[in-house]
């Protein structure tokens, strides 16, 4: 994955990639007031147009802005910055990604969207494409008002047929952008510059934004020919450099190894509010590598620029000693991730009848000593996750007190009743002691749930067929942090394995639900989460390929806090709401928690400059809003 902030306009176009780690915050838009001074159902000035959508109240910016306040607009334009990224390529078809193929990561650098997010607002987006956007009072539909200027890279225009094009596709080919998009059941051409897209449901604050963040393809080029003559097919892979709209054009590749694009200087939105101050490299270039060990070793050889390092231990020991980083030409730095919450577990697969017992998933949790593999591993670089919103005010803690109590009193009858009268906590280890008591727990829960020990096996006493549990990882790292676990779990009787395959066949057998457990799988969260809870948690993901329901949850206490989060009529209730479903989720024991860090982690050949002023919720904002600098790259070396 390449190390760069992902908006949420990024990480829609990933989502076939979404089963490996996230590597920064997707901005998740939520469901606060719509709209700008106005509140919702109430129409501004100028024929209720408005220049932008937040859900948070009034957006920051006024109309008529010139740039956003983290973004330089005198910053130079030129060089070039490279990425790391591990696995592989075969596709620049984003219709397809998460079903077929392995989607090049940048490709949504080529494409614009009606929307364009601000990083220093939470769940705030001014128009790119679109210059107006008006929701209906009642909710039940907005109206987008294209930009006359909004031209493809072959000089043609922008229409609002192409965005109808790109609505309907996306959702017939993508199970995500289908689910995502799941309450929009309409896109039309109301006007010369103007698409409306109509509701299934009137009320819901979010589904004005979310489609705002259609990324919009060029409709005449995939109903067009190829160099072959041969009519271009939108439910297939492919490796022809597609036509964008975007500040960035895909020049050249090597399929798997390399990715370059190139800056386009008569770019039409060049100027614009949202992009005043940004793009300003000439070239961006993706290297993929097949190994993590080997990557860093590229680092080292100047073989690409910036890297987000997401392991501890090489984080503390692996660049100290390179010459590099102690000359300066290497810097080492710490982001703060202010704008995200994030879930990292051990998933177990609620789809197996093995985890379908709610003692067995808890007795998982009891058997992981955190806290050692924290002193021996990470270097105590890491804090125990124990929220689904870990380090946001998202996050439940104590008892539910207050509007969040009322939330979960008004479904009663769908949840576990120890919501209302222990707050969760994990298990704590550390010490031998706190080891055996915990185990010991462990082995009572799982005889409670039907299961005895047998000749130092864990076995289901009906059948007695030994507890089997197979870890999945994508790569060598998974070994560091199951097989101490599974030692732990031995010790409880259970026959643990783990297998690591490559990239894209972990895409493959997740997308599937084809595993035991997941040695690693994240959820990044902002701090207004909206419709994609559904995809992460609701029963009607849970059986749907490629979604990212990982577990196989399917509960309506959960489905009726998600509506919950999703229909919020203020901040207060959306932050109580919130709080109940991650309450909910907890008590269920659906995950093992592990651990995580409020801060990115990153290294950087020092060559690019940034402005006085990072944005708030976008960590370092590289390589948005960065740029090179001659002078400090004369000092560093040439990149090789």
């Amino acid at each position: 994955m390449i190390a760069r902030p992902l908006t949420r306009r990024a990480a829609l176009a990933l989502l076939g990639a979404a089963a490996l780690p996230a590597q920064a915050p997707a901005q998740t838009p939520g469901t606060a007031p719509a709209g700008s001074a106005a509140p919702a159902g109430t129409a501004p000035a100028d024929g209720g147009w408005r220049h932008g959508l937040s859900l948070l109240g009034e957006p920051k910016y006024p109309a008529g802005f010139t740039h956003f306040d983290y973004a330089n607009p005198d910053a130079p334009k030129g060089g070039l910055v490279r990425f790391g990224s591990q696995g592989s390529f075969d596709n620049f078809n984003m219709i397809v990604a998460g079903v077929k193929g392995d989607l090049e990561s940048q490709i949504p650098l080529i494409y614009d969207t009606l929307l364009a997010q601000a990083q220093d607002e939470a769940s705030t987006y001014y128009g790119l494409l679109a210059d107006g956007v008006r929701p209906a009072e009642d909710l039940g539909s907005v109206v987008y008002r294209l930009r006359p200027e909004a031209r493809w890279h072959d000089g043609k225009p922008v229409t609002p047929d192409d965005v109808v094009f790109s609505f309907e596709v996306l959702k017939e080919n993508s199970p995500q952008y289908a689910a995502y998009y799941h309450n929009v059941t309409k896109a039309e051409a109301t006007g010369p510059h103007e698409v409306t897209f109509t509701f299934a449901e009137k009320g819901n604050r979010e589904l004005p934004q979310i489609v705002g963040q259609l990324p919009v393809l060029p409709k005449h080029w995939w109903q067009g020919k190829d160099a072959t003559g041969k009519t271009r097919n939108p439910t297939e892979t492919t490796l022809e450099i597609p036509l964008g709209s975007g500040p960035y054009r895909l020049a050249r590749f090597d399929a798997g190894r390399t990715a370059t694009y190139e800056r386009v200087p008569d770019y039409w939105g060049r100027d614009l509010p949202v992009n005043r101050g940004s793009n300003n490299f000439d070239t961006q270039r993706a290297e993929y590598f097949r190994d993590a060990t080997v990557m860093i070793e590229a680092f080292k050889a100047d073989q690409f620029d910036w890297r987000t390092e997401n392991i501890a231990r090489n984080w503390a020991t692996a660049y100290d000693g390179f010459p590099a980083v102690r000359e300066g030409r290497i810097l080492k730095e710490e982001f703060p991730q202010a704008g995200m919450g994030i879930m990292q577990a051990f998933t177990l697969n609620l789809r197996r009848k093995k985890f379908s017992d709610e003692r067995v998933r808890r007795a998982f949790n009891l058997a992981f000593d955190f806290e050692e593999m924290n002193r021996t591993l990470f270097y105590g670089l890491y804090k125990r996750v124990d929220s689904f919103f870990f380090g946001t005010e998202l996050a439940s803690s104590g008892l539910p007190e207050g509007r969040e109590r009322a939330i979960l009193e008004s479904v009663k009858d769908k949840v576990p009743a120890s919501v209302f009268t222990a707050p969760y906590k994990n298990p704590v280890n550390g010490s031998a002691e706190a080891v055996r008591a915990n185990l010991r727990e462990a082995v009572r829960l799982f005889q409670e749930a039907g299961y005895e020990i047998r000749g130092n096996q864990m076995v289901e006493k009906a059948s007695g067929q030994p507890f089997t549990v197979e870890f999945l990882g994508y790569d060598n790292s998974a070994e560091r942090v199951v097989l101490p676990y599974r030692a732990a779990l031995e010790r409880i009787g259970l026959k643990v394995s783990l297998r690591v395959v490559d990239p894209a066949q972990y895409q493959n057998l997740v997308r599937g639900f084809d595993f035991d457990a997941l040695a690693l799988s994240n959820w990044a969260e902002s701090l207004s989460p909206g419709n994609e809870q559904r995809d992460f948690w609701g029963s009607a993901a849970a059986d749907r390929p490629g979604s990212r329901n990982y577990a196989g949850i399917k509960d309506p206490g959960v489905d009726a806090l998600i509506d919950k989060v999703i229909y919020a009529g203020d901040r207060e209730e959306l932050v109580a709401a919130t709080r109940a479903l991650d309450r909910v989720l907890l008590a269920h024991n659906y995950v093992v928690p592990q651990w995580s860090s409020n801060v990115s982690r990153t290294l950087r050949w020092n060559r690019f400059a940034h402005p006085a002023v990072l944005p708030k919720y976008g960590a370092s904002g590289f390589p948005t809003t960065w740029w090179y600098d001659k002078d400090l790259a004369a000092k560093t070396g040439a990149a090789r």
